[in-house]
């Protein structure tokens, strides 16, 4: 194993404190338990909108807190969910009169630490509400998950649930916004390589050198079936069909389309397969409006990709456009 690291002990703490010190003006990071918050947090008379999960998937979902997105992100050990008393942390810390949603990706581990959290929050008079989501149409139950696992589709769901809390919607509506977007986001991923957790010091699967996995998570866990190396435009074609018919998309939707590396796929294959996935989905006739491309949602260093469809309508994408001032996302400020 070859990282950047000091100790696998130590990875998230000393990655939280260069996070804080390279976004001091959006951010700052607390520690026992370890949260990271909005610099302004709380934000008086707006609902918080808090997420979290296991480290390794950077910029999620610290990178995404700030100004139009995250109130807070409560980070676990890599591929380990936070502790309840982060959780519950991270709410008191950013919530007030107007509540707090907590978004949650479907994973056993953070399902039930959330869940946990919520309630105590709960108990002590505050207003917290959460959804779970769960976009991959890979499988319905893996390693991680009863049901469907939360992943691509997160990334969409913290953006426009955020800019939603930011323009001032009441906790009811932000609720619902998200379980809207919940409903209308679907995901597909595959590797090329497994990734290594630090602490384990090998890679989490095998794969030859002529193999893909297809339908991985995001935790290194395998996919529903390993084949043989293909083209991009025949990987691509294969995603796009288990994407668009599980909704199922239809022609003359409009949508926003997350070409995703897993974080050893490079641009230039990314940009490759963005237009290959742009194409056919204009053969169906399906209008792509929006688009994010780039590693947003990681597996260490697995090399990989994953795509992403929302359902758009007025109201999503004026919250999509909506200002937004993270480490990882930003524009319009």
């Amino acid at each position: 194993m070859k990282k950047i690291i000091n100790d696998p002990k130590t990875v998230v703490a000393e990655s939280l404190r260069g996070l804080a010190a390279a976004h001091a003006d959006v951010l700052r990071v607390e520690d026992d338990p370890a949260i990271v918050v909005r610099v302004d947090a709380p934000s008086a008379g707006k609902v918080a909108v808090i997420s979290g999960g296991g480290s390794g998937h950077e910029p999620l979902h610290g990178g995404f807190v700030g100004q139009g997105m995250l109130s807070a992100a409560v980070p676990g050990a890599v591929f380990t969910s936070p502790t309840p008393d982060a959780v519950e942390a991270a709410v008191k810390a950013t919530t007030g009169d107007a509540g707090a949603l907590l978004i949650v990706k479907n994973y056993t581990g953070d399902v039930l630490n959330f869940e946990t959290a919520g309630e105590l929050a709960a108990a002590e008079g505050l207003d917290v509400r959460s959804v779970v989501i769960d976009d991959d149409v890979a499988v319905k139950d893996s390693t991680y998950t009863a049901g469907r696992r939360g992943v691509g589709g997160t990334v969409l769901l913290e953006k426009i649930t955020g800019a939603a809390a930011e323009r001032g919607d009441a906790l009811d509506a932000v609720e619902a916004l998200a379980r809207k977007v919940i409903g209308q986001v679907r995901s597909i991923g595959v590797a090329l390589t497994a990734p290594t957790v630090p602490h384990a010091g090998e890679p989490s699967f095998d794969l030859a050198d002529d193999e893909i996995e297809f339908g991985i998570g995001i935790h290194g866990e395998p996919g529903i079936e390993r084949t043989a190396v293909v083209s991009a435009d025949e990987l691509v074609a294969r995603m796009v069909e288990a994407v668009v018919t599980d909704l199922p998309f239809a022609e003359g939707d409009k949508v926003l389309l997350f070409t995703n590396s897993m974080g050893g796929t490079p641009l230039v294959e990314l940009y490759l397969a963005h237009g290959i996935a742009e194409r056919l989905l204009a053969e169906r006739g399906i209008v792509v409006e929006r688009r994010l491309v780039g590693p947003y949602i990681t597996s260490l260093e697995m090399q990989g990709m994953s795509l992403t469809l929302l359902k758009l309508d007025d109201e999503l994408t004026e919250l999509w456009d909506a200002p937004v001032n993270t480490p990882a996302l930003r524009w319009g400020v």
